[in-house]
Parts: C-alpha cells; structure tokens; sequence
C-alpha cells in the first residue's frame, strides 16, 4: 500500500499539535480515509474547532468554517442565485459547502431548514438551488461539533441526518498529565515556539482519494463481516441478547451501521499499518458508529440508561471470533 506511509506520517503531524485527544484525531483521518462525516461532541474548550482545523491546515485542500446559529438560512451553506445586471441573468454563487473540508461548528444550534439543506449535501454530494442541482467536490467531508443537548439553545438532530455520521465521537476532559502538557504546549505557543505544519506531512487530495482506494482493500474476513451484522441485528432485538433491558432501545441501528463499523475497522487497521482488519479493530470504533443511530424507549430514559452502556454490554454478550 504506497500511500499508507504518508497517511501515519500526517496522523504522527497531528499528535504535535493536538494534545490529550488521540482517539478524536484518529477518527478524524478515519473520515478522510473512507468518506465518512464525523460528528464531535463534548463541552465547550476541548479542542474540537482546533482539531479539525488542524487537520485542515495538513491536507492541500479548500477548508471552510461555518458557525451555526438559529438564524443561519439554507442560502448561506448551499450559496444562492444572483441577478447579474450586465448579462440579464441569474448566476450562481457558490457557498462554503463547496469546499473540500467543512467544518460545521456548534451544528446542532441551527434550525430545520439549514439541516435539510445539508443533509442533501451530506448524502447525494450535491446541493439543489432554484431546481438547478449543483455537484460538491469529490473530496467533500463534513466535520461537525455539537455540544451536549444539555446546554441553552441546542436542538436534538433529526434522525436521519444522524444516521449520515459515519461516526460520533464523545470526548471529554483530558487526564492530570495531559492538562499539564496542554498548558505547557500553549505557553510554548505564545513564546512563538510551537511547531509550524510539516510540509513534508501534508497530503495531497490526489493521495487522500488513492488511500481510500487502499482502504477500500483492506481485508475483512468473513466471520469478522458476520460479528458485525450479528452486533448491528443485536441493537434491533435486545430482549434476545439483554433480557434486562429488552425494551431499552425503542429503534435499533440501521444497516448502514454495519457498512459504517467496517469502513471504520478498515481505516484502523490502515492506520496501525496492516492490510487486514483483526477483532480489536472493530471492538474500537463500535461505539462510536452506533451510539448516534440508537434510539432509547422511554424504560432507557426513566432509568437513565445510556447508549454507551448498552453497547458496551452487548460487546460483552457477543463472542468475538
């Protein structure tokens, strides 16, 4: 796989600039290597914006920021129709959604409308604008933040819009010592000691889309394909697997769970340098491809069980080959 080495070199890039997040930087080159959108979420000052940002500045490819508010209107992601005095016609002009990376910041602040217009983004890689359907480019990957619902003027996402994530990542506070390394790696910031983005770890959309292909070749053998449908089907039927907690999920995961858990698998084992997916591969990013696409009956949220409990149980129940 001639493209793998400069994949890990750029994974290596990150790690000197992003401290105390390891897992969300590896999910992030997770959706480069396979296509895949990515939401983050956790509390306010964890890095999320800086994260991706910084994969942004390692990649030579067109990166574009958009906050989310509750006024935000379709027109300002997909771009709008604009009369041009000169030739007497409309023509349209682009909006961030046509950049390679877009990072959509605090996503889940924006209303009903603005998440229609990009979920058809997300899914079909076009927008439509005036009835005219405008295609995204072939590098097109959406990035997004959300902070827990919890907070003041957050909107639960729609389901389907959800089940578009490949993944979604829960981060939380960094360690003692990673704190530590965090304060003292700013300070070094400040003191205009901090590293500058490698050229030599950049990457070329051209190498992004050929280790996809690579990707794509990673094998998965067959009893690993079955342990992943077995555990997305397990999410559907609970009762058959946690008699406890049968009535705990009122929608179980969809098939597009189990495209995801392998594309996922795939690009980590790519990451650790192998061209086959081994079990540990798949037990790592399980959680983070099936959390968004649960949805808990009423019994889950009265006895306040979460998602991440219900997964990990069922990865205990399940044998692994």
């Amino acid at each position: 796989m001639p493209h793998q080495s400069q994949i890990i070199a750029l994974r290596s890039a990150l790690d000197r600039v992003i401290v105390g997040q390891p897992r969300l930087l590896d999910r992030l080159v997770t959706g480069l290597l396979t296509g895949g959108h990515i939401l983050v979420e956790g509390l306010p000052g964890l890095a999320k914006t800086t994260a991706v940002k910084t994969l942004a500045d390692n990649v030579h490819a067109g990166f574009q920021r958009i906050q989310f508010t509750p006024d935000l209107l379709p027109g300002d992601l997909t771009g709008t129709d604009i009369y041009n005095p000169h030739s007497h016609h409309f023509e349209f002009r682009p909006g961030p959604l046509f950049h390679q990376i877009v990072l959509a910041d605090e996503i889940n602040r924006a209303p009903a409308k603005v998440q229609s217009a990009l979920l058809e983004a997300m899914q079909e890689h076009q927008v439509t604008v005036g009835g005219t359907t405008h295609i995204l480019p072939e590098l097109f990957m959406v990035m997004a933040t959300q902070n827990p619902l919890e907070q003041a003027g957050t909107y639960p996402l729609p389901e389907a819009q959800l089940d578009r994530f490949l993944l979604h990542v829960v981060i939380d506070y960094p360690s003692t010592d990673e704190e530590l390394s965090i304060l003292q790696h700013n300070r070094a910031r400040l003191r205009g000691e901090g590293e500058a983005p490698s050229e030599a770890a950049r990457v070329t959309v051209e190498t992004i889309l050929a280790a996809r292909a690579e990707v794509a070749r990673v094998f998965i053998d067959e009893p690993l394909e079955r342990y992943i449908v077995e555990l997305v089907t397990a999410t559907r039927y609970l009762e058959r697997y946690l008699p406890d907690k049968g009535a705990a999920v009122e929608v179980g995961a969809s098939p597009r769970a189990a495209l995801a858990i392998a594309q996922a698998a795939s690009a980590t084992a790519y990451l650790r340098g192998r061209d086959y997916v081994i079990p540990d591969d798949i037990l790592e990013v399980a959680a983070d491809c099936l959390r968004h696409r649960l949805i808990l009956g009423m019994g889950a949220r009265l006895e306040q069980v979460t998602r991440d409990e219900l997964i990990a149980a069922l990865l205990d129940r399940l044998p692994v080959p």
